[in-house]
This record gives C-alpha cells, structure tokens and sequence, in this order.
C-alpha cells in the first residue's frame, strides 16, 4: 500500500493549558486519517461495510509514542505509513511531524466486525478488505 497522508493546523482549541496539544486529541487525528483514507481511496466506512457484510471497521487497539509536543500554530502532518495484515486485523502505522521534527508515532489494530448469530459482534476475514486496499 502507497502512504496516505494529510495536514492540520493546530488550533488554541486543541491545546491544554501548559499550550501543547491535548493527547486526546492526536487519537481523534489518527481516527479522522484513516477515514479519510477510506473515503479517498475506498469511497467511505458505509460503502466499505455494505460491500463488506460489516457492521464495522473497528478499533481493537491503539499505541501512540510522544516524541516531541505540538503547539498552537504547528502545521502536523499526519501519515499512514503501512498497513501490516492478519487474518482477523490489520495494524496500520503512522507518523506525525512539524517540519522535520518527529511529534509522535502511533498504531492501530482494527478489525471488520461482523454480526453473529446472537446479535453480538465478531472479527470476521480481513482477507476481502485487503483485496479492495490493493486492487
């Protein structure tokens, strides 16, 4: 898979009071990346689950390692840098920098969550969403 990659600008809004970016927020910006990603790329979560048969493209797990602080006015560019498959996840890896400096570096093992017979959620094969990311 090709890198994927998009800029923000870093608001007052987004910060704490010490003027660093709130945590929280670097989570939500690697959410809104990788849908973004399936938007560009896939045509979108809803498309993507209907062809699917899936309720959801899931989070499972999230890592983030802080390497430097974002600051209000810092232009963050945020980037997928690959997507490592399994049968029943995919982890995908990103990169935040200002500039050349490296901000932090993240991951997120998600799966396609499929109904089961009682009504509950399952991971279900990976193996079609993967089709769709390299065709």
């Amino acid at each position: 898979m090709t890198n994927f990659s998009m800029d923000m600008q870093v608001s007052f809004g987004d910060c704490d009071p010490a003027g660093i970016v709130y945590y929280p927020n670097f989570y939500r910006w690697i959410d809104r990346c990788f849908h973004a990603l399936l938007r560009e790329r896939l045509g979108g979560h809803a498309g993507l689950c209907k062809a699917l048969g899936a309720q959801g493209l899931g989070l499972m797990e999230a890592r983030m390692v802080f390497r430097s602080p974002a600051r209000e006015g810092d232009k963050l560019s945020l980037e997928i840098t690959g997507i490592d498959w399994a049968d029943k996840s995919y982890t995908l890896a990103y990169r935040a920098h200002v500039g050349d400096r490296l901000v932090f570096e993240a991951s997120e093992t998600r799966g396609v969550f499929v109904p089961r017979e009682d009504g509950r959620l399952r991971a279900g094969e990976v193996a079609g969403l993967r089709a769709m990311f390299e065709s």
